[in-house]
């Protein structure tokens, strides 16, 4: 590989860019020079290319021994974390769940200022992954966030006050945001979530200084019978079903990644699973299914398709092509090509021309029994015949947690590695009974009426370093965990990672030996970011367990042994800083001997479907939380009996619990605490034998 700095020919123009607009914030000249100005972090990747790679050197594989927390704030936060701060003139911006915001003084950890947008708590039921935000997006002297219930808020980056807001989502159905917004030639770019519970995905562009939309993009078509909103969907709507149910959505939300080459003007997003996953109830008789599972290249100025790549044609198992986009200059075949890196939820590592999308290569970076290979004749995947469970069930790797969710990788021009933030988690699917119920449940159109539990015992993760040129790896760190986070790789032969069980750790970016590592006292699942602030480089860290696989992860999840405790971690050489000490967790005690179920089986089982539907999303599969939200396994009384004024009545809506008045009647609440009940037993009764032997 050639070490290089991407968009080469373009950095002396960007730096006179950067030295003539210092001090009036940042503009398109400042991000065009950000390759070359490595003290600041300016954007979700630190630069447009979203390598998450720093040319910064003080802290090194020798001095990293030094490395010590320079400050902390812990937050007034109870759900997962997953920003990236971002680091401009000495402050450090960054945001929390809920959507809030935090304005940080990069010396001290002051907080300068904070903004609440005032989330509906109740719009965390349309929250797949927990009520989570990856970060905001800076421009022209303002702070941009993207909030949970779907607005795009410009913020005034000195007080945090809001300068314009739009609704970007039509707030009576179940869309969300929890990306960070990009900024390219003054428009944000923004997408939204929620494929889920039934919504047709699409991504914006708003005028950065007036919140004025300039386009909009639809990743996947609607009723034929109507005009189509841009051409590009004329021929999407080829590649769908006949008898395809419109009215479920279709889905290919755009949710996360995003990356921009300003040489050849293209805006790269990719998108997400159908609505729901099982391509035989969203699109009955098959079809590619344009534009779901697909990177797309977009023409900045217009929201005009220029070129796509479909990672999963037909995809049927929610392997989305939503994770981490890296732009690089790699060599291959001696010759220098302008790549776009993927390594998605499917577990294939790809690698794109990225001025054509030509697919030059894909090899698996894990444990992948879905399908054999990638065909690079056809750019499509050769299927294990059966992985798509059409006759009957299937268990395959991976599963929809993905062999690489939203934690962001890096990418080291220095070293030519990619390093990954890998795990290895099996996915059940069945056809048996499949169905799409309703907008207000978590629904996948798989069928089965139970969301399988997740023992510990079959998942695992890994710190990959990946050669994207020889499709290789060159190292690797095992975990116990998965759900580990986001890489930092630098100059420095470093390689920065937080772990599942709250290990902040440094390795050698060349060769993977451990060289540092901090107890954060809860798990970690943000990527780090580093800067240079009056001459000393730092390092910064969300810390906080969370997001899809601490709520949804059952026995998995609390295998980790941590729970949140949600706080902003700093570090610099020679700092000496503690963090509090971390008290004994509280053990539940319910004051209750469980007894045994004594209901029909039918009413139980009626309650395990519920509880699957509509619950397990939040509180942990089998009933097993995942130490972020309530165990309903140890409810108070008090609680149990509250059940339906809970449920039905709204009584903790204020703390974010829904209200399924609309989705649940008095019966149906009563069989779910049955089998809540059930599961309460189950447990005490396997503790008990446990302990007798």
């Amino acid at each position: 590989m050639k070490p290089s700095l991407l968009w080469a020919s373009t950095l002396m123009a960007g730096l006179l860019g950067w030295q003539s607009a210092q001090g009036a914030g940042v503009d398109q000249a400042v991000l065009l020079a950000a390759p070359a100005e490595p003290t600041q972090w300016l954007s979700h990747g630190r630069t447009w290319s979203e390598q998450r790679y720093s040319p910064l050197t003080d802290i090194d594989a020798e001095s990293v021994d030094k490395l010590g927390l320079a400050w902390s704030i812990d937050l007034d936060n109870n759900r997962g974390l997953e920003a990236t701060p971002l680091y401009s003139d000495g402050v450090l911006y960054t945001s929390l769940s809920w959507s809030r915001v935090l304005a940080v003084d990069a010396s001290s950890g002051k907080i300068l200022w904070s903004f609440d947008p005032q989330v509906n708590k109740a719009k965390g039921r349309h929250a797949c992954c927990d009520a989570v935000n990856r970060g905001v997006a800076l421009w022209n002297g303002k702070v941009y966030v993207g909030t949970l219930d779907g607005r795009l808020i410009a913020l005034d980056a000195k007080t945090g006050k809001p300068v314009w807001t739009e609704q970007t989502t039509d707030n009576t159905q179940p869309y969300t945001i929890t990306a960070a917004p990009r900024i390219v030639k003054g428009m944000v770019m923004i997408g939204n979530g929620g494929a889920e519970f039934g919504v047709r995905g699409y991504f914006s562009a708003y005028d950065a200084e007036t919140g004025e939309m300039k386009w909009r993009f639809y990743t996947v078509p609607a009723d034929p019978s109507k005009p189509v909103e841009h051409p590009e969907l004329a021929e999407a709507a080829k590649t769908w079903s006949e008898q395809t149910d419109w009215s479920l959505g279709g889905g290919g939300t755009a949710w996360d990644s995003m990356a921009y080459d300003p040489e050849l003007d293209l805006l790269y997003v990719g998108t997400g699973n159908g609505s729901p996953w099982n391509r035989e109830v969203r699109s009955p008789g098959g079809g590619d299914n344009l534009f779901l599972s697909s990177i797309l290249a977009i023409r900045p100025d217009t929201g005009k398709l220029v070129w796509y790549y479909q990672v999963n044609p037909g995809d049927t198992w929610d392997f989305t092509a939503t994770q981490h986009m890296i732009l690089a200059e790699l060599e291959i075949g001696g010759k220098e090509r302008k790549v776009l890196m993927q390594a998605p939820k499917n577990g294939f590592f790809y690698v794109l021309d990225r001025a054509t999308g030509e697919l030059l290569s894909a090899e698996k970076f894990g444990k992948v029994t879905w399908a054999e290979r990638i065909d690079l004749a056809t750019g499509r995947p050769v299927e294990v015949p059966g992985a798509r469970y059409e006759k009957e069930p299937v268990v395959i790797w991976p599963s929809p947690f993905g062999a690489h969710n939203w934690h962001p990788m890096s990418f080291n021009p220095l070293t030519g590695l990619v390093y990954i933030p890998y795990q290895e988690v099996p996915g059940t699917y069945s056809n048996e009974g499949k169905s799409f119920v309703r907008r207000e449940a978590f629904n996948t159109g798989s069928g089965s009426s139970e969301i399988l539990e997740l023992p510990r015992e079959y998942t695992a993760g890994a710190l990959v370093a990946w050669d994207p040129v020889k499709q290789a790896a060159a190292w690797r760190v095992e975990y116990p965990n998965h759900w580990n986070g986001g890489t930092l790789s630098t100059a420095g032969n470093l390689v920065f990672q937080g772990t599942a069980a709250g290990e902040f750790a440094a390795y050698s970016a060349d060769a993977g030996a451990k060289l540092w590592s901090f107890d954060a006292q809860t798990g970690v699942i943000a990527a780090p970011m580093t800067y240079q602030h009056q001459g000393e480089q730092y390092v910064a860290l969300m810390a906080g367990w969370g997001g899809s696989a601490a709520l949804f992860g059952g026995d998995a999840a609390v295998a980790t042994g941590v729970r949140n405790i949600s706080r902003m971690l700093v570090f610099k050489l020679g700092a000496s800083a503690n963090l509090p000490t971390l008290s004994e967790p509280v053990k539940a005690d319910t004051g209750r001997v469980p007894q045994p179920v004594l209901a029909a089986e039918q009413d139980i089982a009626q309650g395990l479907q519920l509880y699957s539907q509509y619950c397990a999303v939040c509180h942990g599969t089998g009933v097993v939380g995942g130490g972020v939200l309530p165990d309903l396994r140890y409810s108070s009384s008090a609680i149990r009996d509250s059940y339906q004024e809970i449920l039905r009545g709204g009584a903790l809506e204020p703390l974010g619990m829904p209200n399924f008045a609309h989705s649940l009647d008095e019966k149906q609440v009563d069989n779910l605490l049955l089998y809540i009940m059930k599961r309460e037993y189950d447990t005490y009764m396997q503790a008990m034998q446990s302990a007798a032997q």
